[in-house]
């Protein structure tokens, strides 16, 4: 049997003259994805991305790995047959018996009844006698013989048996497995990423990445207030991460001296403010280093003190960079649902402090305006403070996690 898998994109096969730079995007990151299965090929056609892997190869650790790759909708296991009727009669029974031994036979165990089904041809090799309706109807007909027990669907079918006719041969397949669509990781450009150790930012995270961002992560640690635990969650939160978009790179900027003075020497209510302008500016800083063109954030409107329009109104006052929110319109049990979904959850709930969560007044403004932060900050000169913070910041280069 000659075994592929077809990738299908959505978005990329609307980018007109660009289209081909963002397909030359998603095959290189298909191949890194790949790079553990040395042998398998990878390439493109018209509307369609190609991965051959050698005879005898398992697919469902490459289909586990495409399923975490940008830019990819869905993912199905094909069956290359001759351009003969014959032969694809007969791979077309053998995708349908694939799927209704998946849905647990032909009964359609859990179904409430017997399974239904179509063919869906679609015939791009012109010189193929038959035409993508012919097709239909002739394997339609050929499957529902070999099972009268079936019934065809033409709507809303349980099973859909796919036929595609290239030049090269006949494609063949009744499964397909999502992915998690967007645009290829890498062709929008770069973005800082403001990346706590709670739930919300690494999901913001991860929808930058989805848009074809390259998140530079940057996390505010502040010895000893935060543990080195809490440094290590972020790590991990990272390695979580690069499961989606390969190695990335993480700033761990060492905030104690200005959280510290923040809370000794401004009104306690705008601490949270403050110190969230600060990161602002420090990550200005190192996006000015890594060549990124915007921040992004994990708030989430009216969710907390510091998420009121007032507030991200006063903290964005100093920003020159645009300020992404891809959460902004979520709500927490959505956060969390998509938490769960990309594997951050189980680390994110860890119970270990980061500066975000320390020194939270008891009554934080919830309306603070610009002018009243400026007048907090003139208590003192921020510039060296802020300096001696990137200068003793680390940055490293996070590998993806390993396992499922």
């Amino acid at each position: 049997m000659d075994s592929v898998l077809l990738v299908r994109y959505g978005e990329i096969g609307l980018k007109g003259k660009n289209r081909p730079q963002f397909e030359q995007a998603l095959v290189r990151r298909i191949r890194r994805a790949l790079a553990a299965w040395p042998g398998v090929a990878v390439y493109r056609t018209p509307g369609r991305v190609w991965v051959e892997p050698p005879p005898g190869t398992d697919p469902e650790p490459l289909l586990e790995s495409l399923q975490r790759v940008f830019g990819i909708v869905a993912v199905a296991p094909a069956e290359r047959v001759d351009l003969h009727l014959e032969a694809i009669a007969a791979a077309a029974a053998r995708a349908l018996e694939a799927a209704l031994a998946a849905r647990g036979g032909a009964g359609g165990v859990g179904t409430g009844g017997a399974p239904t089904f179509k063919v869906e041809a679609r015939r791009s090799n012109k010189r193929f006698p038959l035409t993508s309706l012919d097709l239909n109807r002739e394997l339609g007909s050929r499957l529902l013989a070999a099972r009268p027990e079936l019934k065809v669907d033409v709507q809303r079918p349980q099973i859909t048996v796919h036929v595609e006719v290239r030049h090269d041969g006949a494609y063949v397949y009744a499964r397909s497995v999502p992915g998690p669509g967007g645009l290829p990781v890498g062709v929008t450009g770069r973005a800082c990423a403001l990346l706590s150790g709670g739930i919300d930012s690494p999901v913001a995270v991860w929808m930058a990445m989805k848009r074809g961002l390259v998140p530079i992560c940057v996390h505010f640690h502040s010895p000893p207030f935060t543990s080195e635990r809490a440094r290590e969650k972020v790590v991990d939160l990272t390695r979580v991460l690069a499961r989606w978009g390969g190695p990335l790179p993480l700033w761990v900027v060492h905030f104690t001296e200005v959280q510290r003075a923040i809370q000794l020497e401004c009104p306690p209510e705008l601490t949270i403010t403050l110190m969230r302008r600060m990161m602002f500016r420090l990550a200005e800083r190192i996006a000015a280093r890594e060549r990124a063109l915007a921040l992004v954030t994990g708030e989430s409107l009216g969710q907390v003190a510091s998420q009121t329009l007032e507030s991200i109104r006063t903290i964005s006052a100093v920003a020159t960079l645009p300020v992404l929110r891809p959460l902004i319109g979520m709500d927490k049990a959505e956060i969390v649902e998509r938490a769960r979904a990309i594997g951050t959850y189980d680390t994110s709930v860890l119970p270990y402090e980061d500066c975000c969560t320390l020194f939270v007044p008891a009554h934080p403004a919830t309306r603070p305006r610009p002018e009243q932060a400026e007048q907090a900050e003139a208590v003192r000169d921020w510039e060296p403070l802020l300096a001696e913070a990137l200068e003793r910041s680390e940055r490293l280069v996070v590998e993806p996690a390993q396992g499922p």
